[in-house]
């Protein structure tokens, strides 16, 4: 009850590029409050892999557009813990490809937070409940259309790490004057109104 219990982001801080697109979670948080019953801050707050806060915020958001170095071994232990007891991490690459440095540091990241098994990111079924949970929807498209499909982990039959390689920041982010950051390519505007549906879904 209270200011507590609304949703809220919180971004996780890693590497110089983390904060690629600094509008788009309170863009996004504006169309959750929108569109559902959510009740939704849409200030977010910024943690460490370390931070004493890191538990107080179920959703967390990376972000990136180049390479970055692991965490510590505290840090990827208090990741490991954090997704495992019931938290979720949304990887966003707004690198523009999907195979460039922020890539390859996202799966350095995720292979350390779970060595075992040592399968990494798999391809998430069309058929997840994260393709249907408000809207339906059959793929993750953001600024990009790059990537077909949704890569994830799974721990305990549940979805924990979701990663996205079509930068849904750029899709979402949004300067003072109303004006979208980026345009949406090759889809436009309608491409733009799908890299929300999926930014609600996942939530």
């Amino acid at each position: 009850i209270g200011p507590g219990s609304k949703f809220r982001f919180a971004q996780l801080q890693l590497g110089a590029g983390w904060n690629p697109r600094p509008t788009a979670l309170a863009r996004l948080a504006w169309e959750l409050e929108k569109v559902t019953s959510i009740d939704v801050d849409e200030k977010s707050v910024v943690v460490t892999p370390t931070s004493e806060t890191l538990h107080e915020t179920p959703f967390l958001y990376l972000a990136g557009d180049r390479g970055m170095d692991l965490p510590s071994a505290a840090g990827i232990e208090a990741l490991r813990r954090y997704l495992t007891f019931g938290g979720f991490l949304l990887i966003d690459n707004a690198e523009g490809t999907t195979d460039g440095a922020f890539d390859g540091s996202v799966r350095k990241l995720v292979s350390a937070i779970f060595p075992q098994p040592a399968k990494g990111l798999e391809i998430v079924s069309p058929d997840h409940v994260v393709f249907k949970s408000f809207y339906l929807l059959d793929k993750p498209l953001g600024r990009l259309a790059l990537a077909p499909a949704l890569e994830g982990i799974f721990h305990d039959d549940r979805l924990v790490c979701a990663y996205v390689a079509n930068d849904l920041g750029g899709a979402w982010a949004r300067d003072d004057f109303g004006n979208y950051d980026f345009p949406c390519e090759p889809g436009g505007e309608k491409q733009r109104e799908l890299a929300f549906r999926f930014g609600v879904n996942v939530v």
